[in-house]
């Protein structure tokens, strides 16, 4: 199969729209959370998630929170400013929906899903080899996919050294995978690796390959959605520069 592999949309919706036209046709899209926070289009975004066909979706931290399960107060200042208005403009329904996702990890075939890590599935940001090689403990599959961190990256684990290496991944390139393996996908709506452009992968299952992706979108057009709503002009500055 060819699987739709993204997360951290952040109500980034032009940004979403563009992903899944780069993408193409695939038989699955697995969204690894945080649907919400920081962007303009929190309903948009949420309703094009749901209008995906043959679809699995995590909770993040920040769509555990909008839905109540979770202090606001847990966030910093402006992320706190963005979940508030979320919170405010959110319809019912799309807050049900986002309500009936699961906040844990999930198996499907070799690969264990989680928004933030196999270990915290919510908070914990898989940044550097130390935290990765705790993680690889914590899941049994040859890979796991991870979000939460924004970054477009891959961990590779040696099992006869027991060393972990953080491995450069580039646009368009196909990763054969093996076992052990932790990879994210970057995000949708708030890169945080110095490319701005919309953040994703293509996994196929069948070839057993992992292909980091971008798509262009039209950033200032977001922009002046964030600044008319009224949120954090950090959230409009960073989606420009990719931090």
């Amino acid at each position: 199969m060819r699987i739709l592999v993204m997360s951290d949309i952040h109500a980034n919706y032009t940004a979403l729209v563009a992903v899944l036209k780069e993408a193409g046709e695939v038989d699955e899209t697995w969204c690894l959370g945080d649907l919400v926070g920081y962007g303009p289009d929190p309903n948009a975004a949420v309703e094009e998630v749901r209008d995906i066909k043959n679809l699995t979706c995590l909770l993040g931290n920040h769509d555990v929170a909008v839905i109540g399960r979770m202090p606001l107060e847990t966030f910093n200042g402006e992320a706190r400013r963005s979940l508030m208005h979320h919170e405010k403009v959110l319809s019912a329904s799309n807050m049900d929906f986002m309500r009936s996702l699961p906040s844990k990890t999930k198996v499907r075939g070799e690969a264990t899903m989680a928004h933030g890590s196999p270990r915290d599935p919510l908070w914990e940001y898989i940044l550097n080899t130390l935290s990765a090689r705790i993680n690889f403990d914590h899941f049994d599959t040859p890979w796991c996919f991870v979000g939460h961190s924004h970054i477009q990256c891959l961990f590779a684990l040696d099992e006869k050294t027991d060393r972990v290496s953080l491995e450069q991944v580039k646009p368009d390139i196909t990763i054969p995978l093996h076992p052990k393996l932790i990879l994210n996908p970057g995000s949708v709506g708030q890169p945080r690796d110095r490319d701005p452009r919309a953040a994703f992968a293509i996994y196929d299952t069948e070839a057993r390959t992992w292909t980091p992706r971008r798509a262009e979108y039209n950033i200032a057009e977001v922009q002046e959605r964030i600044r008319s709503a009224g949120l954090p002009e950090k959230h409009a500055a960073r989606i420009a520069e990719g931090w």
